[in-house]
């Protein structure tokens, strides 16, 4: 539970950042991607959330940006929004803070957004001050799948997002390699669950 939904405590950590954003007398929950887009898995989770008519959050890689701008441009043009993840997906606690506000403005060359997720989910004190100066909204998460997992079962994924969730979670699932052959199982699986429990998915 830890890693799956991070306790008070460690979100504490990361003051005025965004964890669980609840709406009075509904059901809500924010759909989150990390770290596409990429030819192999992106088009396919657009494909799923047309057939379900949900719009999403991708927090993007700059150079998968670099890569496949068609494919970035098809997430805009379905009308789901998308957030800084890095140029290079780095790690903050791994990387002095200069260089890594320097390696997220280089991504906002590629896509203007006020919205940043810290790859693998840390960063500095001052890194993220720092962000915050610069008007970034920082979104993390209250639900992390944990589909990149390949030693966790497909159903262990959809288990996580039916145990965890609640009203205001944040979903984070991967359209990456790594997560593709637990996501292509969990995600319809996990949105099917989603509707008929009620919930309504939101954007930032």
């Amino acid at each position: 539970m830890l890693i799956e939904q991070p306790p008070k405590l460690y979100r504490l950590l990361f003051p005025n950042t965004e964890w669980l954003i609840p709406v009075d007398g509904k059901k809500v929950v924010y759909l989150t991607f990390d770290d596409g887009p990429i030819p192999e898995v992106t088009p396919w989770v657009l494909e799923v959330l047309a057939k379900y008519n949900i719009k999403a959050t991708f927090f993007c890689v700059g150079d998968n940006i670099r890569k496949h701008p068609e494919i970035y441009q098809m997430l805009l043009q379905q009308g789901h929004k998308t957030g800084n993840h890095t140029f290079n997906h780095i790690q903050g606690i791994k990387t002095r803070t200069a260089e890594f506000v320097s390696n997220t403005q280089k991504q906002q060359l590629l896509m203007k957004t006020n919205l940043f997720r810290p790859p693998h989910g840390h960063m500095r004190f001052h890194q993220l001050k720092e962000l915050q100066r610069l008007g970034f909204r920082i979104i993390m998460w209250d639900v992390v799948t944990r589909d990149y997992n390949f030693k966790k079962s497909s159903e262990e994924i959809f288990n996580n997002v039916k145990r965890y969730t609640r009203n205001g979670s944040i979903i984070v699932f991967h359209d990456s390699l790594k997560s593709e052959k637990n996501l292509r199982y969990a995600l319809p699986k996990s949105i099917e669950w989603l509707i008929k429990e009620g919930y309504t998915f939101c954007l930032f």
